[in-house]
């Protein structure tokens, strides 16, 4: 028979077993008893043997011995040594000390068995209380926890790491969930105008030339919306699985790659980074990032103003700068415009001049936190708005937060 014929038989016949012989704590009861009569048997085992080895125990050896009366011999008697008396008194005490402790070893193995059970179940307490939870968890409800009280000892340390994974998975499905339902709302409104068109005058026997021309543009659009849609959903969901490739990316490269990428006739741009910032990440996630906050600045900033791209370093971050001369950003807003598909509403400073997708300045957040950094928008309305990502540099040590004031001054 082969091994793994083997092995599967021992693992179909443990699984016969009835589910208390294949628990745990049926386990830890015969290893608590086992070891508890193991050492009781050792203790008796060398009291017996020290016993025995300093008393010397013999059984009594009598011998006869005449009786006389007035000098004759009127019968026989049994006689011993005092020695042979004690020695036969302790083989007698060795006797029962051997059968005494026979007894108190069944006792106390059958005892063992009871305190062994009683505290084993009270060790595996927490581990039932784990399985219960895990058992009342579903996929699309992570919101139950464990809270396990008791001693911060192995256990207590599970179920707080137990905890604490599932409140990552209960914030990453929500975020999942927030996502789809977001990106469907999205999608549902080109998809309506796409229909509505075709019906009403791609389709349309008696739609006039101007008619179908000015459907084909709006049609048009809504594909363009769709398509751009759907390639920062990519990028995001990339963000969200790919880990940052180990490389070195210079902050000024960065920079005029984005640059001549989202350049326009309407702004120019002023470079002012310095060319020795240098970390480790992912360039073209990086350039990315730079290129949304370009492209936001573009589309918003008056015409003959200047973006202006700047970095430099303050301690232990590395910051890069895009700054605009556009209408601004409320301050009730300032906190929000990182959040995917949030936009600005119709009354506020921000508007734009084409639908976007809502997910350009969720992803720039993603990069940089990706690189362990964090974003920052300033603003003031009818100046413009800045904003800064900050990034580790290659030789940070310590635990300090990026400063919350802007690097970069008008």
């Amino acid at each position: 028979m082969s091994p793994r014929m083997l092995r599967a038989r021992m693992i179909r016949s443990w699984m016969a077993r009835p589910p208390i012989l294949r628990s745990i704590r049926f386990r830890l009861t015969v290893l608590y008893s086992l070891l508890l009569f193991a050492l009781a048997a050792a203790t008796l085992a060398i009291t017996y043997f020290a016993v025995a080895q300093s008393t010397d125990p013999q059984p009594i050896t009598a011998q006869r011995a005449k009786i006389y009366e007035n000098y004759r011999p009127v019968g026989f008697t049994t006689v011993a040594e005092i020695s042979q008396i004690e020695a036969a008194v302790n083989y007698n005490t060795l006797q029962n000390l051997r059968n005494y402790s026979l007894m108190a070893l069944g006792g106390l193995f059958v005892a063992s068995l009871g305190i062994g059970w009683v505290l084993s179940g009270r060790a595996l307490r927490p581990v039932g209380a784990i399985a219960r939870t895990a058992r009342d968890i579903q996929a699309t409800d992570l919101s139950r926890r464990i809270n396990l009280d008791g001693p911060h000892d192995e256990l207590r340390d599970l179920a707080d790491t137990i905890d604490s994974m599932l409140e990552r998975l209960d914030h990453a499905f929500q975020s999942q969930r927030q996502l789809i339902d977001d990106a469907s709302h999205e999608l549902r409104s080109p998809l309506a105008i796409i229909r509505t068109n075709l019906d009403a005058s791609l389709t349309a026997p008696d739609a006039s030339p101007e008619e179908r021309t000015r459907a084909v543009a709006v049609v048009d659009r809504a594909t363009t919306r769709m398509s751009r849609l759907v390639e920062d959903l990519l990028a995001t969901a990339r963000r969200d699985s790919d880990a940052v490739p180990d490389a070195d990316v210079y902050l000024a490269t960065v920079a005029r790659e984005a640059g001549e990428e989202y350049g326009s006739e309407r702004v120019s741009f002023a470079y002012d980074v310095d060319e020795g910032l240098r970390l480790i990440g992912d360039h073209d996630a990086l350039r990315r990032a730079v290129g949304n906050l370009l492209s936001n600045a573009v589309r918003l900033a008056p015409s003959a103003s200047t973006v202006t791209i700047a970095g430099g370093r303050t301690g232990s971050w590395l910051w890069l700068v895009v700054a605009d001369q556009g209408p601004g950003i409320a301050p009730d807003h300032l906190s929000r415009v990182f959040d995917r598909f949030w936009r600005a509403p119709g009354n506020a400073p921000v508007r734009s001049r084409e639908r976007r997708t809502g997910l350009g300045l969720a992803i720039v957040r993603q990069i940089v936190e990706s690189h362990g950094g964090q974003v920052a928008a300033h603003s003031t309305l009818g100046v413009g708005s800045t904003f800064v990502l900050w990034l580790p540099a290659p030789d940070r040590t310590d635990d300090v937060p990026p400063p919350d004031t802007n690097p970069w001054p008008r």
